[in-house]
């Protein structure tokens, strides 16, 4: 499981550096989206991730000794979530308004020479 997420992570981080460093503008926007989504997934993990089983166990014999899963990560990740869609909204306006204006979609404003 770990070994999935830590590359799962990884291929996010990669695939959105290299969208940062293509000349379009939408491109750039997928980069950061990928980063957004690759650091939630980071947050995330640091919450100690477990499948099947209860958010408070007991730790030892005694039964005033309760272990809790961290709630924090997931309180991040979530509000991370919404701020990153908003994000993205408002990329993708400014991508349309700066588009109309200049004309072409390239981050510098100029067309390649071909």
């Amino acid at each position: 499981m770990e070994l999935v997420l830590a590359l799962g992570i990884g291929g996010l981080t990669g695939a959105g550096v290299w969208l940062l460093l293509r000349p379009r503008t939408y491109q750039v926007i997928l980069g950061l989206s990928f980063i957004s989504y690759a650091v939630n997934l980071f947050i995330f993990a640091m919450g100690r991730l477990s499948i099947d089983q209860a958010p408070i166990q007991e730790a030892g014999r005694f039964a005033s000794l309760l272990q809790y899963d961290d709630p924090l990560p997931q309180a991040l990740v979530l509000t991370a979530i919404v701020i990153g869609f908003a994000m993205t909204a408002l990329f993708l306006v400014v991508l349309l308004a700066s588009r109309g204006l200049a004309g072409t979609d390239h981050v510098d404003g100029k067309e390649p020479d071909e």
